[in-house]
């Protein structure tokens, strides 16, 4: 029961991570439609399923031990089943991992393309600050504007004196590709912390886990590196609400309300 419930909790983790790049690839796909579809009863729905699918992954084990409860001396996954093994690895791990760099991938290419598509057409100047450089009757020291000046042809971030007013102009086209290569920055760093936070945690114990069935006695691992490896994997379902709610508003405000809920009972 003990282990059937770790690699239930272990394959569940990472499923979660799957039900939520589907979630985010449906909401950049298909704001609108999914927007109405995103309802309290589907999210229970893809939850249960998760759950449903990690069960199946862990019961199979249950059902073909045959030791006697006094000649077991160490509780272990019994992997002489290379069939189980390879299941278990593919189900929980593998094809999880290919679904998530696919889903991410094309959550990536999706942003960047809507980035580009809100660059702006036309080129124009505009005034960032100005002011007197020159004292005249009744006036302040220093004004301020920030209205457009299409007919000023200066350089980009050059001064121009005009009517004893020093301005500057700047580039509003360049201000805006500042700002979009920054989105894009910022959205290639999260994807990138995800899935390299989950593939280093991860893929050493399921390397690991599908070698040793299959190479038996011609590998040799020191218990203490398995020990590690797993405890690696759990490190991830550590840090991963950690990471979400950095990258995410959805999932920091969700988790603002859980503990405000748990914290301050009604």
């Amino acid at each position: 029961m003990w282990l059937s419930s770790d690699i239930t909790c272990c394959t569940a983790s990472i499923l979660h991570l799957c039900v939520i790049a589907l979630d985010r690839y449906w909401a950049i796909t298909d704001a609108v439609e999914y927007t109405k579809k995103r309802t309290p009863k589907r999210a229970v729905i893809m939850i249960a399923l998760v759950w449903v699918f990690s069960i199946s992954i862990s019961m199979p084990p249950l059902f073909w031990r045959q030791s006697k409860i006094e000649e077991l001396t160490m509780c272990a996954v019994n992997t002489d089943h290379v069939l189980y093994t390879v299941y278990s690895t593919v189900g929980a791990f593998y094809l999880p991992t290919l679904l998530l760099i696919a889903l991410y991938g094309r959550i990536y290419i999706e942003a960047r393309s809507r980035i580009l598509k809100q660059s702006p057409k036309s080129t124009g100047k505009r005034l960032t600050r100005a002011h007197l450089i020159t004292d005249s009757p009744g006036s302040s020291s220093v004004s301020s504007t920030n209205s457009r000046a299409a007919d000023v042809s200066s350089d980009t971030s050059s001064p121009v004196y005009l009517n004893q007013v020093k301005v500057k102009v700047s580039d509003a086209l360049l201000e805006k590709k500042k700002i979009m290569a920054a989105r894009e920055k910022k959205a290639t760093k999260t994807l990138g912390i995800i899935l390299g936070a989950y593939i280093v945690c991860w893929l050493p114990f399921f390397i690991i886990s599908l070698v040793m069935p299959i190479c038996k006695d011609a590998c040799w691992f020191h218990p203490a590196i398995f020990d590690f490896f797993n405890w690696l994997g759990y490190l991830n379902s550590l840090i991963n609400p950690i990471i979400y709610t950095m990258s995410n508003e959805d999932f920091k405000q969700a988790f603002h309300k859980l503990i405000h809920r748990f914290s301050c009972p009604s």
